[in-house]
C-alpha cells in the first residue's frame, strides 16, 4: 500500500477506542502531557469494548464447570462461548482443540509438554523466548536467521530433509517478529514442514492483534497467541489446533476439571480417568474473565474489519519509516530488507546513544512509552546489531552483564489504538533528541536508566 492511499483510508478510520487514551503524565521538565502508549508488542491497551464487555459480565460472575446454580451456568455457558468465539476468529478446523492458557509462552510449553517421545523440533534462532526455549525436553535443532523470506523456507528445507525419515518432527515459527515486525511465510513454511513429514505451529503473538489469522488457509497444525497482546486483559492465552498429541498427553496440570474419574485402590493409590478434550489440560478454576476478554476482542476486531485496520496501521508504519529516515543517525533494524511487509512494530539503534538512555528521555520529556534492550529475543537482536557496542551515554543497557557489550535497540509500536499524534510526537521527539540532545541528566537506578533528581 502506498502512503497516499493509507492516508485516504486515515480520514475515515479513526483508531478504536482503548483505556488509557486520556492519562496524563508528569514530564521532568514541567507539566503534563497525555501519555503516547507505544509498546503495543509488548502489552497493547485493552480495548474500551473489551472492559466494558467484562464489566457488564462481572456481576454475574460464578464458578465454570463447577455449580447447579443460575451464575455458574451462565459462567459456564460464558466459557464455552468464549471458546467457541475465539476457534472461528481463527478459522479452525472441526475437529481442532482449543485449549485456553495464561500465554503464549504457557500455550507453547503446554505443547512442548505434549510432543510425542523422540520428537524432533526445528525452530529459527529469530524466535521470540516463549518460542525459542520450551523445547528443552525435544532433540532440538536451532536454525541461523535468515535475510530473505525464501531463504527461510530453503533454511527450513534442507534441515528436514536431513532429518531422520521417521519419527514425529515439529517446527515452530512466528507470524511477525516482535523485534522488526517483519511477516514471515508462514504458509510456506507449514508446506515445507508438512512435505517433510512434519507438523508446524506458529507463535501468532505480534501477528493476531494486526492480521487475520486462519489456520485453514495458513495450514498450520496449531497456533498459539496472548490475550494482552489482542486488547484483552487478565492473562490469558490460546493454543489451537489438531487434538491428537494434545489428547495422547498427560495433562499439562493434574487437578480438578482435567479428571473425569478418579477412584480409590486397595493398595491405598489412586485411579483417575483424564478427560479428553480441552478440559484435559485446564486443570483448575479457569480464567473465565480472561477467555471472555479474549472473545470480546476477537469479535471487536472481526467487526471493525481487517482490511481497515492494516490500512491504518500501515499508514502510521510509513509515518514513523519516513520520519526516521530523516534522522541519518537512526538505523532501523531489518532480517527482510525495508521493502519486506512488516506490522506495527520497529526496532532501531541511535548513533552516539545508548538506546536504554534515548527511551528513557523519551519517557522523561516527551511522555513516550516504548521498549529498550534486548525484547526477550536475545539472539535475534544481537544478529542484527552485529558486534558495534553503542556509545554509553549516561546509563548502560539493563540487560547487558558485567564486561559484555552495550547492545540494545529501541522498539516502538502500535495498533489499532494509536493516535496520529503519538506516532507524530515520536518522530519529532527523536529528531529532537539527535540533534538537540537530551534537556536533562540520567543515572542507572536498579538496571534502568532514570533522570537523575
Amino acid at each position: 500500500m502506498s502512503v497516499s492511499t493509507a492516508a485516504a483510508t486515515q480520514t475515515v478510520c479513526a483508531p478504536l477506542p482503548v483505556l488509557g487514551r486520556d492519562v496524563t503524565v508528569p514530564l521532568v521538565t514541567g507539566g503534563e502531557v497525555g501519555y503516547a502508549a507505544l509498546d503495543y508488542a509488548a502489552s497493547a491497551p485493552a480495548l474500551q469494548r473489551v472492559w466494558d464487555d467484562v464489566a457488564a459480565y462481572a456481576p454475574y460472575y460464578g464458578s465454570v464447570h463447577r455449580g447447579a446454580g443460575y451464575l455458574s451456568q451462565l459462567s459456564t455457558d460464558l466459557f464455552e462461548n468464549a471458546r467457541r468465539t475465539v476457534a472461528e476468529f481463527l478459522d479452525c478446523r472441526a475437529d481442532d482443540q482449543l485449549v485456553f492458557t495464561r500465554s503464549t509462552t504457557d500455550s507453547l510449553n503446554l505443547l512442548a509438554a505434549a510432543l510425542p517421545a523422540d520428537c524432533q523440533v526445528f525452530v529459527f534462532e529469530t524466535e521470540h523466548h516463549a518460542s525459542l526455549l520450551p523445547w528443552k525436553d525435544a532433540r532440538v535443532t536451532y536454525l541461523d536467521a535468515p535475510r530473505t523470506p525464501r531463504q527461510a523456507v530453503a533454511t527450513l528445507e534442507s534441515a528436514l530433509a536431513g532429518r531422520a525419515p521417521h519419527g514425529p518432527a515439529l517446527v515452530c515459527v512466528t507470524g511477525a517478529s516482535n523485534v522488526t515486525g517483519e511477516l514471515w511465510p508462514v504458509r510456506e513454511l507449514a508446506a515445507a514442514a508438512h512435505a517433510h513429514g512434519a507438523r508446524i505451529v506458529l507463535d501468532a503473538a505480534q501477528l493476531a492483534p494486526h492480521h487475520p489469522v486462519s489456520v485453514r488457509d495458513l495450514d498450520v497444525d496449531w497456533v498459539a497467541f496472548s490475550g494482552h497482546k489482542l486488547y484483552a486483559p487478565f492473562g490469558s492465552g490460546v493454543l489451537a489446533g489438531r487434538a491428537d498429541w494434545l489428547r495422547a498427553a498427560e495433562p499439562y496440570l493434574a487437578g480438578g476439571g482435567a479428571s473425569r474419574k478418579v477412584t480409590r485402590r486397595q493398595d491405598g493409590g489412586v485411579d483417575v480417568e483424564w478427560h479428553e478434550g480441552a478440559a484435559r489440560h485446564e486443570a483448575g478454576s479457569p480464567n473465565v474473565i480472561g477467555a471472555y476478554s479474549i472473545a470480546s476482542a476477537c469479535k471487536a476486531l472481526t467487526e471493525a474489519g481487517f482490511d481497515t485496520l492494516v490500512a491504518r496501521e500501515q499508514y502510521l508504519v510509513e509515518k514513523v519509516r519516513t520520519g526516521l529516515a530523516d534522522v541519518p543517525e537512526v538505523r532501523i533494524l531489518s532480517l527482510f530488507g525495508d521493502d519486506a511487509p512488516r506490522v506495527g512494530v520497529i526496532s532501531f539503534v541511535v548513533d552516539g546513544w545508548n538506546s536504554s538512555h534515548f527511551a528513557a528521555a523519551l519517557s522523561a520529556e516527551y511522555g513516550i512509552g516504548v521498549r529498550d534492550g534486548l525484547f526477550c529475543a536475545h539472539p535475534l537482536v544481537r544478529t542484527l546489531l552485529g558486534s558495534d557496542p553503542q556509545s554509553q551515554g549516561e546509563c548502560g543497557a539493563p540487560e547487558a552483564a558485567p564486561g559484555e557489550k552495550s547492545l540494545n535497540a529501541i522498539r516502538v509500536s502500535f495498533g489499532a489504538g494509536t493516535p496520529d499524534e503519538h506516532v507524530d510526537r515520536f518522530v519529532t521527539a527523536v529528531r529532537e533528541l539527535v540533534t538537540e540532545g537530551a534537556t536533562w541528566t540520567y543515572r542507572t537506578e536498579d538496571g534502568r536508566c532514570v533522570p537523575a533528581v
